[in-house]
């Protein structure tokens, strides 16, 4: 028969193990630049100093959100970099290829004002590069408009500017914080299916 201290002592050599495995796993997921899911004690500081003061309904449509986000995240950093790439592959020196390629002249203009105006905040600014401060629809146009060099990229100019303004659509609730309807979560799946296409 067991005693107290026999299931006390197996439960502490239980917690130590997982304890060690959380750590190992941690320890992996951060080396091979993985998400193995596991939470991290500033997600955890998180669940436990902010999230309790949010009502159960708005933090379960959160994670539903949250999923969306993640993927347009992903999308429109891609995006940024295949734009970037591009370009910077494009003229002698890559570092000032902002200056040196067809950029419409109002989009520098409102981004040098953004830029300017996270400045004058007193935040830290989200980068120093210009073309993070680009709307997507601006990347669209920045696309367009260098049609010549993105020509060999993706398989037509009109099917680029249809999908890019329909993901441009599909980002408004995600970027101010509303649900997707179901009917418009089909849509943004089958539109980021039809990015990837136009690069077959």
């Amino acid at each position: 028969m067991i005693n107290n201290n026999q299931v006390e002592n197996q439960l502490r050599a239980f917690g130590m193990s997982n304890v060690l495995l959380i750590e190992d796993l941690l320890q992996l997921q951060k080396k091979q630049g993985i998400d193995l899911g596991i939470v991290t004690s500033e997600n955890e500081e998180i669940t436990e100093n902010y999230y309790p003061q949010f009502g159960i309904a708005i933090r379960n449509d959160a994670h539903k959100m949250s999923i969306y986000y993640d993927l347009f995240y992903c999308l429109e950093r891609t995006v940024r970099e295949i734009v970037s790439q591009t370009l910077s592959q494009s003229v002698n020196d890559a570092d000032d290829w902002w200056n040196l390629t067809n950029i419409p002249e109002n989009i520098k203009n409102d981004v040098e004002n953004r830029i300017q105006r996270e400045k004058d905040s007193g935040v830290t600014i989200r980068s120093e590069n210009e073309l993070d401060y680009t709307t997507f629809g601006e990347l669209s146009t920045i696309i367009s408009s260098n049609w010549t060099l993105f020509g060999s990229i993706f398989s037509s100019k009109k099917a680029v500017e249809k999908v890019m303004n329909s993901l441009n659509t599909l980002r408004g609730p995600i970027a101010h914080c509303s649900m997707l309807a179901d009917d418009e979560i089909i849509r943004l799946k089958l539109t980021i299916r039809d990015w990837f296409r136009l690069m077959e």
